[in-house]
């Protein structure tokens, strides 16, 4: 097996369908570029969904990962490891919360805060035991558990899968009276995304994360923001929260955190939150590993500097501005921040996986979701001359349907 249709077939025979890749099988990649097994190149617009937001092969993340492999990658959380409190530390300063608990996934790292932020409530708040309620957002994704996905209002996410866990409370996204209003004594957390990445890159109304916050505040619940898509410099800042200038009580965090080498996720918080999780009651053989630790603090020297955050501002402005253009061109509305964006295509004119093939052709990689949307994520590297020309492509693309 070594041509891509070889691969192709073999890999839709022997694996589930769980997936629907587009028809390009990668070899290599390096900054914002990956190479084919026929060794076409293609300029990676979709960075693993926000995992790649600092390039494929990072020098300094893959130096620390290759000095970790020669010394020390696992020894479960049974003991301490050299990596550990280096990790814990800087975690904590990025965030400006005292304590870090490590996991793998971003799914994990979800489970982990709806965990956490129940037996706060039961706890510190008081709530009456079995009866704690968690208030979520219509178009959420926050993973693909058995528990996520009982709060999920995505068909393809949630059903079939029942039974479905309790303790949900459903609401309108962008509308802080909705929380409002479903907030009672057994509310113990609003959990939401700063900014819906699978929906379509929403960007809530101005304000709303400020108000949300006051909120939280008052009700004396949890604000838990999930900013493991939004998170790490994607929108031109460290946190998406950022931009209003918003604390939440825990953070979620991972994609980013593993430098697109190993899955590495965490959830932050002050002691008096975290405090409540005492020995045995949670934990992962894997979070916090050694290696994870050692690429994650790579991360967080990168993000130290503030470069990264500030690149993808700049060019997040570059970005934003040439997708305008294309609104009443084959393009209906355009939304994001930073080096995010959601492009909805006409639907008369053609599907988001029509467009994303033909973008494919053209040398660019993105991806559809729902139906006519279509996210843009490159790295964060990218350089001013490949962000342009890969627009370029996409408005190629887009007009090759209106001929």
């Amino acid at each position: 097996m070594t041509t891509s249709a070889e691969l192709i077939e073999v890999s839709e025979r022997r694996s589930a369908h769980n997936y629907h890749p587009l028809p390009v099988v990668i070899h290599e990649a390096h900054g914002a570029w990956v190479t084919d097994v026929e060794g076409k190149r293609y300029l990676d617009f979709l960075s693993g969904y926000s995992s790649l937001n600092f390039g494929h092969g990072h020098p300094a993340i893959i130096q620390a990962a290759q000095e970790q492999l020669k010394n020390l990658t696992l020894t479960s959380r049974a003991f301490y490891h050299d990596q550990f409190a280096r990790f814990c530390a800087g975690l904590g300063d990025l965030t400006g919360k005292d304590m870090i608990l490590p996991m793998n996934t971003g799914a994990e790292a979800v489970e982990t805060a709806l965990k956490v932020a129940r037996k706060w409530g039961y706890q510190v708040k008081g709530v009456a035991p079995e009866q704690a309620t968690i208030i979520v957002m219509d178009g959420n994704f926050h993973g693909r558990t058995t528990t996520i996905i009982s709060f999920s209002t995505d068909p393809d996410a949630h059903d079939d899968f029942g039974p479905y866990t309790p303790g949900f409370r459903i609401v309108e996204y962008g509308s802080a009276d909705a929380i409002r209003e479903a907030i009672d004594d057994t509310t113990v957390a609003v959990l939401l995304e700063p900014i819906q990445g699978e929906a379509g890159v929403l960007v809530p109304p101005d304000g709303y994360l400020a108000e949300v916050r006051e909120i939280c505040s008052a009700a004396g619940i949890l604000m838990i923001a999930d900013e493991i898509q939004s998170g790490l410099g994607r929108t031109g800042r460290t946190f998406a929260c950022d931009h209003e200038g918003v604390v939440p009580d825990v953070y979620i965090m991972g994609k980013a955190l593993g430098g697109g080498v190993v899955p590495v996720s965490a959830i932050a918080a002050d002691e008096d939150v975290l405090g409540v999780i005492r020995p045995g009651q949670h934990g992962s053989t894997f979070g916090g590993n050694p290696l994870a630790c050692a690429v994650a603090n790579a991360v967080i020297e990168l993000l130290n500097t503030g470069e990264y955050q500030a690149r993808a501002a700049k060019l997040g402005d570059v970005l934003h501005a040439r997708l305008a253009e294309m609104v009443g061109h084959g393009v209906v509305t355009v939304r994001g921040r930073g080096l995010w964006a959601g492009v909805d295509i006409d639907p008369e004119l053609a599907t988001g996986r029509e467009v994303s093939k033909a973008l494919m052709e053209r040398g660019v990689l993105a991806k559809d979701t729902h139906g006519s949307t279509i996210r843009l994520a490159p790295p964060i590297v990218i350089s001013d001359e490949d962000l342009l020309w890969a627009v370029d492509q996409l408005a190629d693309a887009i007009a090759s349907f209106r001929r």
